[in-house]
């Protein structure tokens, strides 16, 4: 059954070629045909119910007044800027501060190959990156993730994110496998006082196989950051028949370790490069997979209803903009990119946050306030009544003892105090789900609408499934334009490269 037309790209040639979304068997494909490599069909979602619902919450954001480029997109996306077509604004910029990395992961899609140019843009070329991304209109980013390569190679780390937090970044995340933090006591100390949030760490999974990069260095990089109160997002890369059936347990370490890790941000692979398509059918596992695989694992504890698409929060922003007549930050990705849900430890049980609140009627009833809003109705009278008919959505007997959601929501929505948000974190696990295309399962829909963006020394911002899956148009050519040859590079800072490979000490 046909669901949609779209474009995609020919994953041989790279042409943008008429593509269908379509419905066969409770999975939802993409399939297109290039004229001269022919016909590609490939997984897009594994379950259509769950398709369906989530696409209920479609939503198209902003865009940006102020487009980096001034063409309108047309050969999207090999023209990123970012254009006035672009339909979301900057919702967390990733920000490169090299290519070098102490591992060799055979999965990572960003890594430094022998030979090429090292790339390490300059404060001077960070520091106006930040600031194009903060001049963004109508809503400047707010949120930055140093990433790599591994970022905490550079020497020069403090003062990067120091930078950062004075061009007016107020979330700032750093991207690392740990290790580094693991083997130097001080540095999570030293990062945090420096102006870091969040630690976005990799982990694949709680057993050497499925994550032999840390397995060994995860515990200490946990307690470093764990004695400083420095929050952690796992981010483990979901691979079917690697780690996928580790998904509960991976969400089980985490609770157990709750006081300091703040979430878990499942990314399902991203399959780059040349790989034979028998290779993509064994490792190919999207985001209804995963879940349902989390269900199972977790006996139902957690299961596939709990989860909501990133747009669902949608009215949320709409209540806010309608309450203060400013643009505020808008979650308008693809609703096919990305799920999650907030899940509660109470005494030995885990309880996701739909099994007490009505997220969908609290959803409903924020997006007709924000239309009264919009149409006259008194705020104070407005706000009065949310907080009168907000508690009819929550199920007080069910929801956790000692928390009220109720009260969070009205302070955050009406009274604009985000510290309590800040202390709902504390006291829930965030689980979620991103994506990243590749070739074949492209979607030129979905990176129209992408909020995760790069930003580069060109003062150009690109979205993440752009940056990365077609390197040859963005990437490799900063890399060449901005990078300087290993030979000169090891001159200028008298290092040598395979300095940086971590040799793991057995005992």
């Amino acid at each position: 059954m046909k669901i949609e037309d779209t474009r995609s790209v020919c994953p041989e040639c790279l042409k943008i070629i008429p593509a269908e979304i379509y419905e066969e068997n409770n999975i939802v494909w993409i399939r297109k045909n290039c004229p001269k490599h022919g016909e590609v069909t490939e997984k897009y979602w594994e379950d259509y119910d769950m398709y369906k619902r989530a696409s209920r919450f479609a939503r198209d954001g902003k865009g940006i007044d102020n487009p980096n480029v001034k063409y309108a997109g047309k050969n999207c996306p090999f023209e990123c800027g970012l254009c006035k077509r672009h339909k979301s604004h900057t919702s967390l910029a990733n920000i490169v501060l090299t290519n070098r990395c102490d591992l060799s992961c055979w999965y990572c899609f960003f890594f430094a190959k022998q030979g090429e140019k090292i790339y390490e843009p300059s404060l001077e070329q960070l520091r106006q990156m930040f600031r194009t991304l903060r001049e963004e209109k109508p809503v400047a980013t707010n949120a930055i993730q140093l990433t790599g390569g591994e970022p905490t190679l550079r020497d020069d780390l403090l003062d990067i994110i120091r930078i950062a937090r004075e061009e007016g970044f107020e979330h700032v995340q750093l991207n690392t496998n740990g290790i580094r933090l693991a083997n130097d006591p001080e540095l999570a100390g030293k990062v945090r006082e420096a102006g870091v949030n969040t630690i976005y760490l990799s982990f694949d999974g709680v057993t050497e196989k499925t994550n032999p990069k840390n397995h060994a260095e995860v515990y200490r990089t946990i307690e470093n950051c764990r004695k400083v109160n420095l929050g952690i997002v796992l981010v483990p890369t979901v691979i079917k028949g690697v780690n996928d059936h580790e998904l509960g347990a991976i969400i089980k370490f985490a609770v157990d370790n709750i006081d300091v890790i703040r979430g878990v941000n499942f990314q399902p692979v991203s399959l780059v490069g040349r790989m034979p398509k028998g290779e993509r059918e064994k490792m190919r596992i999207t985001i209804p997979r995963a879940i349902k695989n989390i269900e199972e694992q977790t006996n139902g504890e957690i299961g596939r209803d709990d989860f909501f698409p990133v747009p669902c929060i949608g009215s949320i922003t709409d209540f806010v903009e309608a309450l203060t007549e400013r643009p505020k930050y808008d979650l308008s990705v693809h609703f096919a990119c990305g799920m999650a849900t907030y899940i509660f430890k109470d005494g030995d049980r885990l309880v996701p946050i739909t099994r007490f609140v009505d997220i969908e009627g609290l959803f409903n009833h924020l997006g007709a306030k924000a239309l009264e809003l919009r149409h006259g109705k008194s705020k104070l009278l407005t706000s009065v009544k949310l907080l009168a008919q907000i508690g009819k959505f929550i199920d007080k007997e069910k929801q956790p003892k000692g928390f009220s959601l109720a009260k969070l929501l009205y302070n955050a929505l009406v009274k604009h105090d985000y510290k309590t948000l800040g202390k709902f974190h504390y006291k829930t696990l965030f689980l979620g789900f991103m994506h990243f295309q590749d070739p074949w399962n492209y979607d030129i829909q979905r990176v129209e609408r992408c909020a995760i963006h790069y930003a580069m020394p060109d003062g150009r911002i690109v979205p993440f499934c752009a940056f990365n899956v077609f390197p040859e148009f963005y990437r490799d050519k900063v890399q060449e334009r901005y990078g300087m040859l290993p030979s000169e590079w090891e001159k200028r800072t008298g290092k040598k490269l395979q300095d940086d490979l971590y040799k793991r000490v057995t005992r």
